[in-house]
Order: structure tokens, then C-alpha cells, then sequence
């Protein structure tokens, strides 16, 4: 990293946190930061959130909410806090236990009519024995049922190593995600050791991580429970057993002068072929991708290629040398991309052509931006991002260029024709 990027006075922490880990040589921690929903907006009724939910006519649109309360463990304590929910005409469309020593945590799934103040419920609930109530807006995405997302996830681990993080963020909601290696760069030991059974402690969890060192799981906002964490440790040892996998489809992409390369997932069983695409590269081309000295770029190869950071394109030619590769890091809701093309290969759309395969994989995994750390020298990047067709915002401190992108409006790729997988180069 250069001295440049080490005192940029960011003004976002995406900018911050992008910075720390070119510092550090390490790859950043999976995040799910994002910020609680926002209010929605008025409904246009004349009466008060309150009485509307008591009220006999019904209003003509709902809202769905998730819901977290802990009750005393007796008989008849969810009747009575169901009941109170039933007065103001909410339904319960699921509902999930977690016992505790000292209560049950009962979560909900609610449909409230219209757009309810968040006081009237928690009071309600309050009212009828509930206590540490959250409240916040759910999706339709939730109203699938514990099992069946559960196996969901399962599945989606079990077929790719890179998953396991999304998975994650998806059974937990809003969390932050540190993944730390068991060493650094120059071998000195980082991570801490944790114990095979993995540690809870309100807002935190801990696993060793499959792939060596270990998984911190934060949620300030809601204590995890332990239903929560048996969930998280069955995922985390199914990924383990399993070992590093990542999915066997390859695409043929042809260039406009008729060579044509494959594009295909890699990992870290191509570090040799990665290490060797190095050596050929330009001291320029380095510099340009890691932004800064490139002495030690190969470094980076062995984490930038692991599935549990992210996903990782490579392109190679038909003798199976690698000539480009595309790497997308996972910073939850916001994601890096970053891109490498062999000198003699460059000015062919083969950049374009990986930066948009990996955006359109941030969008699948719901990304809500994606950004490009490069210098401001580096317009091939710039013409790449643009080429998206996508808006962009520029931030550049002395020299060092950020630019993002969000993916939610990324036109569809083509769908190939049935029993081909050709794209065409641009």
C-alpha cells in the first residue's frame, strides 16, 4: 500500500475500511452492516398510527414485521402476549422458540395492519409480560419457514465454498462478520485459538474457521440465542467436512479476432497457474491492480483466491494458461471487485466482460453497491465500470480512486441457448 492511500481522510467507511485491509495485506472480514429498514412512508390515512390499529375497518394495505420478545416460561404466557397481538387485529404468521434459562425468546413473523408507530406494538406486548422487545421491517423473503430455510442454506454451503458467509447473513440478519487467518502475510501467527464446540457470548460468536484461523459473528442491536448458535455451528462444520469446493461450470468466451478462452470459477488450487500470470504481468499492470509497490503481490494470491473472501473468475486459453482474473470480495452489503489482465491480452473486452459476469454475481447475492479500488491513472478500469451502464460515484483522495457502482440496475445477461455456453467478447 502506498503512502498516499495510508493518509486519505476518507469521508465513508467503506472508504475505511478498504484502506485497513491493503495496510494490513489481509483480506477484510465478511460484514452485514446495513442499517435497519427505514420508517415507510405515510399511507395517506388521517388517522394516527395508534388508532389505527384498533380500529374496526380494515385498511386496505399490511406490513410485515419480525418481532423478538422474552417471556416468562409458564403456561399460559404466549396465549396471553397472542392474545394481546390479536386485540389490534395483528396477525401471526410464524413463530419460532428459543429457550433460555431464565424465559423463552419467542420471534415472530407479523402482518400489522398499515403502518403502525413501533411503540403501540411494543407496548402491547410490554403490556402482556413480553420484555427486551425488537421490533424491525420484515420482507417477503421471511416468510419462508425455519426448516425450509435452513435447508436452503444447507444446500447453497454445501455447493460452494464461498456461500458460507451469505448463508450466514441471510439466517442471521444484520450482523458483522470478521474472518481472520490464521496468519499474516509474513507468517506470523493472527488469529485467535478457539474451541472445537465454539464460544457464545450475547452479541458475539466464535468458530474456528474451516479454512484455518477463525469466524467472530457480532449483532449488537439482539443477543444471539442458542438455537441461533447450534444453527451457525451446524453450517460452519457442515463447510468443513465438506472442504473447499467451488462449482464446475466453464463458459467459452470468444474475442472478436476469434481465440477462444474459457472463463471459470477459480480458487487456491490455482496458485501456481495465478503466480505464473504474475511474473508476466508488467510492473505498471501490478501496480495499477494492487495500487502500490508490486514487490509483494504474489502475496496476496493465496487469500484472493480462497472461496471463503469472496468468488474468484479466471480466464484462461485452450492449453489451460490463466491470462486474466476477476476477484469479488465480500463487504457485506458492499462488495470490491478488482481485475488483472496480462499485458498481452489487455484491450481485448476481456476486463469488461469479467467486471460484468462479477457484478451481476454481487446482484444474485443482493448486494446493494459494488466498488473498484484503482489509481486515477487507470482508465481502462474507469472505461470498464462505465461501460456498465450503471450510475457512479467518484471519490479520489491524492491519486487513489474509488468508484461505485450498484448493481440493483445492471441489465440481465443473455441467457445462453440450451446446451451451449458462449459469450461473446467485447
Amino acid at each position: 500500500m502506498t503512502e498516499k492511500t495510508e493518509h486519505c481522510t476518507a469521508r465513508r467507511s467503506m472508504w475505511r475500511r478498504a484502506a485497513d485491509r491493503l495496510a494490513t495485506g489481509l483480506p477484510r472480514g465478511w460484514s452485514g452492516r446495513q442499517e435497519p429498514a427505514p420508517p415507510p412512508g405515510d399511507t395517506g390515512a388521517t388517522a394516527s398510527p395508534a388508532s389505527a390499529l384498533t380500529e374496526g375497518a380494515a385498511l386496505p394495505d399490511t406490513t410485515l414485521w419480525r418481532m423478538r420478545t422474552t417471556v416468562r416460561d409458564e403456561p399460559g404466557s404466549l396465549a396471553e402476549l397472542c392474545q394481546a397481538l390479536a386485540a389490534h387485529r395483528v396477525d401471526i404468521l410464524s413463530l419460532q422458540t428459543h429457550p433460555l434459562s431464565d424465559g423463552t425468546v419467542d420471534e415472530f413473523l407479523l402482518r400489522v395492519p398499515g403502518t403502525p408507530d413501533r411503540t403501540v406494538l411494543t407496548g402491547a406486548v410490554a403490556a402482556a409480560g413480553g420484555r427486551d422487545t425488537w421490533l424491525e421491517r420484515a420482507d417477503a423473503h421471511d416468510l419462508v419457514d425455519a426448516p425450509a430455510r435452513m435447508l436452503s442454506l444447507a444446500t447453497r454451503t454445501a455447493l460452494d465454498s464461498a456461500e458460507l458467509p451469505l448463508s450466514l447473513r441471510q439466517l442471521l440478519g444484520r450482523c458483522t462478520i470478521h474472518s481472520v487467518p490464521a496468519r499474516t502475510l509474513k507468517g506470523e501467527p493472527l488469529a485467535e485459538r478457539v474451541p472445537d464446540e465454539g464460544v457464545l457470548e450475547d452479541h458475539i460468536m466464535k468458530f474456528r474457521d474451516p479454512s484455518g484461523g477463525s469466524i467472530t459473528i457480532e449483532r449488537p442491536q439482539l443477543p444471539f440465542t442458542p438455537t441461533e448458535f447450534a444453527r451457525v455451528r451446524a453450517l460452519v462444520e457442515l463447510d468443513a467436512r465438506l472442504g473447499q469446493r467451488v462449482p464446475e461450470r466453464r463458459d467459452t468466451l470468444t474475442l472478436s479476432e476469434g481465440a477462444p478462452l474459457t472463463v471459470r470459477r477459480a480458487d487456491t488450487s490455482d496458485l501456481a497457474a495465478a503466480r505464473e500470470m504474475h511474473d508476466r504481468c508488467s510492473d505498471r499492470t501490478l501496480s495499477l491492480r494492487y495500487n502500490g509497490p508490486v514487490q509483494d503481490s504474489v502475496r496476496y494470491l493465496d487469500h484472493l483466491l480462497s472461496p471463503r473472501h469472496g468468488r474468484t473468475l479466471a480466464v484462461e486459453t485452450a492449453s489451460g494458461r490463466l491470462v486474466a482474473l476477476g476477484h469479488l470480495l465480500w463487504d457485506g452489503d458492499e462488495t470490491e471487485v478488482a481485475l488483472l489482465v496480462e499485458d498481452a491480452w489487455q484491450h481485448r473486452g476481456i476486463g469488461a466482460e469479467l467486471l460484468e459476469r462479477l457484478v451481476a454475481m454481487a446482484a444474485e447475492t443482493g448486494s446493494e453497491s459494488v466498488y473498484a479500488i484503482t489509481q486515477a491513472s487507470n482508465t481502462g478500469m474507469v472505461a470498464a465500470m462505465r461501460g456498465l451502464g450503471l450510475p457512479l460515484d467518484y471519490q479520489i483522495e491524492e491519486g487513489t480512486l474509488v468508484i461505485t457502482a450498484r448493481p440493483a440496475g445492471l441489465r440481465r445477461r443473455p441467457q445462453p441457448v440450451p446446451g451451449t455456453r458462449e459469450t461473446a467478447g467485447r
